[in-house]
């Protein structure tokens, strides 16, 4: 019989080409579900219940925030006319359509600046680094909304082109100052997954004490082999051209400092 260990020492060997014996630790069986997670495009159409959406959003706004400031707001995108005006922004993801469900996940500084309007207090924190705490929220609640959805049965595949269209996705939610949209994220039963993805070897993203160039190097000359594919020259080819120029003013213009 398949077992738990079994089955996340088959997932990270696929996905990070070596060989690692799971300990005998509690809810292997959801971490299996989790290293052999992939991206799902593909959807059923059957509904998700509201009271299993709520419980997702509950359970990725209960993943850590900075100093408590809470700075991330998830908005579901239900209404069909903003869903289409959205889809239509994005030809080169056209299964975005079949999607039940479609979120935006956003960095939100307007919230805790609220705070400061309330008490009538000057806020004093406005550089780089108070729009990267905001961003870090959303991106941590994200993450955490993808492991619960497929802890729950449920695909997803988090969306970066929204920041392509950034200004118009900014007008049709409707967004107020000091809120961003981070990523976009689609969610439904599966129909079927895309293949589970090869990542890079730990040795080259985890490292102890010290960052190890020379463990990257070795890395990024062997990984080609394993993904089957020409990853370096891939990413090189997909970066080569300038894409999302316009954020930095955007951010800016929501009133975030970037100093």
């Amino acid at each position: 019989m398949t077992t738990a260990r079994d089955l996340i020492a088959a997932a990270i060997s696929q996905r990070y080409g070596e060989r690692l014996a799971p300990p005998a630790l509690g809810n292997l069986d959801a971490l299996a579900v989790l290293n052999a997670r992939s991206v799902c495009r593909r959807y059923k159409p059957d509904p998700v219940p509201d009271p299993v959406l709520r419980l997702l959003c509950a359970t990725a706004l209960a993943a850590p925030t900075k100093s408590d400031l809470q700075q991330a707001t998830l908005i579901r995108v239900a209404d069909p006319v903003k869903r289409a005006a959205i889809t239509s922004l994005l030809p080169g993801s056209p299964w975005l359509a079949g999607a039940p469900e479609l979120f935006v996940f956003c960095a939100d500084g307007w919230r805790f600046r609220r705070l400061f309007s309330l008490r009538k207090v000057a806020f004093v924190n406005e550089h780089l680094d108070a729009f990267f705490n905001a961003s870090v929220d959303a991106a941590i609640a994200l993450g955490a909304f993808v492991s619960a959805a497929e802890l729950a049965g449920l695909g997803t595949c988090p969306i970066s082109q929204i920041r392509d269209h950034i200004g118009k996705i900014d007008a049709l939610l409707e967004l107020p100052d000091w809120v961003v949209p981070v990523a976009g994220l689609a969610l439904g039963y599966p129909e079927s997954k895309e293949p589970l993805s090869a990542r890079l070897a730990l040795s080259a993203t985890v490292h102890t004490d010290r960052y190890d160039r020379e463990a990257v190097e070795r890395e990024l000359g062997a990984y080609g082999a394993r993904r089957g594919r020409d990853w370096v020259g891939d990413k090189v080819k997909q970066y080569g051209v300038e894409t999302r120029g316009d954020f930095g003013s955007h951010v800016r213009g929501k009133r975030f400092g970037l100093a």
